[in-house]
C-alpha cells in the first residue's frame, strides 16, 4: 500500500501530528495530489546534488501541469484554482534554489515514515493504541463479546447447579427411603423391592457423578476464560490506559475517560463472585452427599484458590491513581509540587460495587523510605459522592513541606477491602514527583519529569536519574511538539522541529535516530551559550502562553528558523516583508521581527532587538509590530513592516489585536514621539548624521528627540564611533 494512504488510516492522534508537517513552503494539498509520483522520486539524493534536484524540480512542474490538466477535464475549477496558486508559488520561491524543496519534501517523507513507525510499533508492544481507528474497535468488540460470554456462562452455571442441587435431593430421598424399606421389610419381598431401589439409586448416582464431573470441568474451563480476559483488561486495557496517563501528563493526546473500562472490570468481579458462590455450593453438596472418586473432593480445592487468586488481582489492579499529583496553579506542568503548596490528586477502584461505599479508609504515604511531612488528615473514606458518575474515589489535598532533593518521589495510597469474607490489601502509587523549594526550580522539575515518562513506562523507577538513559531526537521531537500544542492551539511544524534539531545536534539532512543525552538536553550550555536548551525553549514557551498566545495561534509567528533559512525565504519577497521569530540569544525568552529592505545595489535583511517579557508587559507585541518606526535617508520616520510573510498585510494581521488608542498619531497631546511609540532600538539605516542602532544602547525616541535637540545626552551612555556600532555627529 502507498505511503500516503497507509497515513490517511491513521488513528487521529497521529493525522494531527501529520496536519503539522505541511505549511506553504510545501502544501498538503500538492502531496495529496501527486502522491505516488512523490513516493517514487529521491529527494534525500536531491537535496545533496544540485542538477538531480533541478532535474526533480522541473519534473515536478510537469506532474503538476498534467493533474491541472486532469482537473481541467474533470471542470473542478477550486482544485484548478489551487493547484495554479501552488505552482506560481514553487516557481517563484524555488526555481533558483531547486535543493531546498526537496530538502523540505525529504524531511516530510521522512517524517511521515517516522510516524508509521511509531504508530505500528506502539501496536505491536501495547503501549498505545493501535493505528486503526477500526482495530481498536473490533478490540473492543471482542474484549465485550468475551465478557457477556462469561455472563451468559455463568448463569448457565447457575441453571445446572440448580439441576445438580435438584438431583442430588432425589437421590437423599430415595437413599433415605431405601434404607427405611430396608429396616421394615422381610424376606423376599423386601429383597426384591431392595434391589429394584438400589438400581434406581445406582443410576441417579451414576447421573449424579456425571453432572458433577460435568459441572466441575465446565467450571475450570470457565475460569480460563477469566483468567484470559482478566489479562487483557490489566495486561492490555488497563496498560494502555496507564500509559496514554503518563503521555498526557507531559503534554501529549488527553487520556481517555476510565468508565467504560470500570464498567468492564465490574462485570467481570461480579462474574468472579458468582461463580465463586457456585463452588462455595458445591462443598455444601458435597458435605451432603458423597462417594468415591467424587469429583467435587477431587477439584473444589483448586477451583476455589484459583477464583480467589483472580478476584484478588483483578481488585489489586482496578485500584488506580485517576488524577496523578498537581498543583492547581499550574495545571500543566502534573508531577511536580513545590514546598508549602498545595497540590491534588485523585484515587479511584474500578470495581463498583455499592456495598463498598464508605468501607474503605485510604491511607497516604510519600516514599515509605523518608520522613515527609504531610500537613491536615492522610487518609479518607473512598465514597461514590466523589465522583459525577458514582464511582469510588477519593481525592486528597496536601502541604508537603520537607528538605528538596534532586529525587524522584512516589505518594503511595494503600487501603484493605473486606468483602464476602476475603481480606485483600490493596496499593497504588502515583507516578513519580520531583519537589521543588522555589518556582524558579520549575523549569529543571519539568524537564526530568519530560525525560522520565518519555523514555519509561515503569512507573516505580525512582533511580532513574542516576544513569538517566539517551532518547532519540523523534521521542524529543514528539515531546516538545505537545509542549506547545497542550497549551495553545498548535504544536510545532517540520520546519520549526529541524531547526530545534540543528541547535541541538547540528546540522544534518536526517535526524531520524539521532541520540540526544539528557545532560545535552537540559544540562550542558549550548554552543556559544551561557545556558541549555531546555531553558531557552522553556522560557519560549512561557512567553508564548503569556505575552503572543494569540499570534501563536494564528500561525503568524515562525518561530524557529535559521538565519540561513530566514534570508532563503526572505530574499525574494518585496520590500517591507517580515517574519517574526524567536531569540536565539535570549535566555528569558524573546522575540523578533526580521525584514526586507533593497535598493539598487543590494538586498539586505534586517532585525531589531528581540522584545523581552518585561518590555511586552506594557505594550503588546501587535502594537510594537503596528506602531514601529524607523528613520529614513530623508529624517522621516517610515515603517519598514509592511506584510506578513508571505504576503499577508500588515494591518490584517495584527490590527484586530490593538488598541485604538495605541496608534502614534493618536497618542496623547499628539506628540508624534510619544512613550506609545515602540521604545526598540532602530535598524542599521544610513541617515544624516550616521545612526547604527542594530545593537545600540539608545532607545529610537530618545534618539530621534536627541537628534532634534528636544533632550540631553545621557551622561551614562557613552557614544561609540561608527565601527563599535553608533555615531551621532
Amino acid at each position: 500500500m502507498a505511503q500516503w494512504n497507509q497515513l490517511q488510516q491513521l488513528e487521529t492522534r497521529y493525522l494531527e501530528q501529520l496536519y503539522h508537517l505541511y505549511s506553504d513552503s510545501f502544501p498538503m494539498e500538492l502531496r495529496q495530489f501527486l502522491a505516488p509520483w512523490i513516493e517514487s522520486q529521491d529527494w534525500a539524493y536531491a537535496a545533496n546534488k544540485e542538477s538531480h534536484a533541478t532535474l526533480v524540480f522541473h519534473n515536478l512542474l510537469g506532474e503538476i501541469d498534467q493533474q491541472y490538466s486532469r482537473f481541467l477535464q474533470e471542470n473542478n475549477v477550486l482544485y484548478q484554482h489551487n493547484l495554479r496558486r501552488i505552482k506560481q508559488h514553487l516557481q517563484s520561491t524555488y526555481l533558483e534554489k531547486p535543493m531546498e524543496i526537496a530538502r523540505i519534501v525529504a524531511r516530510c517523507i521522512w517524517e511521515e515514515q517516522r510516524l508509521l513507525q511509531n504508530a505500528t510499533t506502539t501496536a505491536q508492544d501495547g503501549t498505545a493504541a493501535h493505528p486503526s481507528g477500526t482495530v481498536v474497535t473490533e478490540k473492543q468488540q471482542i474484549l465485550e463479546h468475551n465478557l457477556q460470554d462469561i455472563r451468559k456462562r455463568v448463569q448457565d452455571m447457575e441453571q445446572k447447579m440448580k439441576m445438580l442441587e435438584n438431583l442430588q435431593d432425589d437421590f437423599d430421598f430415595n437413599y433415605k427411603t431405601l434404607k427405611k424399606l430396608s429396616q421394615d421389610m422381610n424376606g423376599n419381598s423386601q429383597a426384591a423391592a431392595t434391589r429394584q431401589k438400589m438400581s434406581q439409586l445406582e443410576q441417579m448416582l451414576s447421573a449424579l457423578d456425571q453432572l458433577r464431573r460435568q459441572i466441575v470441568t465446565e467450571m475450570a474451563g470457565l475460569l480460563s476464560a477469566m483468567d484470559f480476559v482478566q489479562k487483557n483488561l490489566t495486561d492490555d486495557e488497563l496498560a494502555d490506559w496507564k500509559r496514554r496517563q503518563q503521555i498526557a501528563c507531559i503534554g501529549g493526546p488527553p487520556n481517555i475517560c476510565l468508565d467504560r473500562l470500570e464498567t468492564w472490570i465490574t462485570s467481570l468481579a461480579e462474574s468472579q463472585l458468582q461463580i465463586r458462590q457456585q463452588i462455595k455450593k458445591l462443598e455444601e453438596l458435597q458435605q451432603k452427599v458423597s462417594y468415591k472418586g467424587d469429583p467435587i473432593i477431587q477439584h473444589r480445592p483448586a477451583l476455589e484458590e484459583k477464583i480467589v487468586d483472580l478476584f484478588r488481582s483483578l481488585m489489586k489492579s482496578a485500584f488506580v491513581v485517576e488524577r496523578q499529583p498537581c498543583m492547581p496553579m499550574h495545571p500543566d506542568r502534573p508531577l511536580v509540587i513545590k514546598t508549602g503548596v498545595q497540590f491534588t490528586n485523585k484515587v479511584r477502584l474500578l470495581v463498583k460495587f455499592p456495598e463498598l461505599n464508605y468501607q474503605l479508609k485510604i491511607k497516604v504515604i510519600i516514599d515509605k523510605s523518608r520522613k515527609f511531612n504531610i500537613l491536615g488528615t492522610n487518609t479518607k473514606v473512598m465514597n461514590m459522592e466523589e465522583s459525577n458518575n458514582g464511582s469510588l474515589s477519593a481525592e486528597f489535598k496536601h502541604l508537603a513541606s520537607l528538605i528538596v532533593t534532586e529525587e524522584l518521589h512516589l505518594i503511595t495510597f494503600e487501603t484493605e477491602v473486606y468483602h464476602q469474607g476475603l481480606k485483600i490489601d490493596l496499593e497504588t502509587h502515583s507516578l513519580p514527583v520531583v519537589v521543588i523549594s522555589n518556582i524558579c526550580q520549575m523549569p529543571n522539575a519539568w524537564a526530568s519529569i519530560l525525560w522520565y515518562n518519555m523514555l519509561t513506562n515503569h512507573p516505580k523507577n525512582v533511580n532513574f536519574f542516576t544513569k538517566p538513559p539517551v532518547g532519540t531526537w523523534d521521542q524529543v521531537a514528539e515531546v516538545l511538539s505537545w509542549q506547545f500544542s497542550s497549551t495553545t492551539k498548535r504544536g510545532l511544524n517540520i520546519e520549526q522541529l529541524t531547526t530545534l534539531a540543528e541547535k541541538l545536534l547540528g546540522p544534518s539532512v536526517n535526524y531520524s535516530g539521532c541520540q540526544i543525552t539528557w545532560a545535552k538536553f537540559c544540562k550542558e550550555n549550548m554552543a556559544g551559550k551561557g545556558f541549555s536548551f531546555w531553558v531557552w525553549l522553556d522560557n519560549i514557551i512561557d512567553l508564548v502562553k503569556k505575552y503572543i498566545l494569540a499570534l501563536w495561534n494564528e500561525g503568524y509567528i515562525m518561530g524557529f528558523i535559521s538565519k540561513e533559512r530566514e534570508r532563503a525565504i526572505l530574499s525574494p519577497k518585496p520590500p517591507g516583508t517580515f517574519l517574526l521569530r524567536f531569540s536565539e540569544s535570549s535566555k528569558e525568552g524573546g522575540i523578533t521581527f526580521t525584514w526586507v529592505e533593497k535598493d539598487i545595489r543590494k538586498t539586505q535583511i534586517q532585525s531589531v532587538e528581540p522584545y523581552t517579557k518585561q518590555q511586552l508587559n506594557s505594550m503588546s507585541f501587535a502594537e510594537i509590530i503596528m506602531g514601529y518606526k524607523i528613520m529614513d535617508a530623508t529624517n522621516i520616520l517610515v515603517s519598514p513592516l509592511v506584510y506578513l510573510f508571505p504576503e499577508i498585510p500588515k494591518e490584517e494581521a495584527f490590527g484586530k489585536y490593538c488598541r485604538p488608542e495605541a496608534a502614534p498619531e493618536e497618542a496623547p497631546g499628539g506628540d508624534p514621539y510619544s512613550s506609545d511609540v515602540p521604545v526598540s532600538p532602530c535598524p542599521c539605516v544610513p541617515v544624516s548624521p550616521c545612526l547604527c542602532v542594530s545593537v545600540c544602547p539608545w532607545r529610537q525616541v530618545e534618539v530621534v528627540k536627541l537628534l532634534e535637540g528636544r533632550v540631553q545626552p545621557n551622561p551614562d551612555v557613552s557614544l561609540c564611533d561608527w565601527k563599535g556600532f553608533c555615531t551621532l555627529g
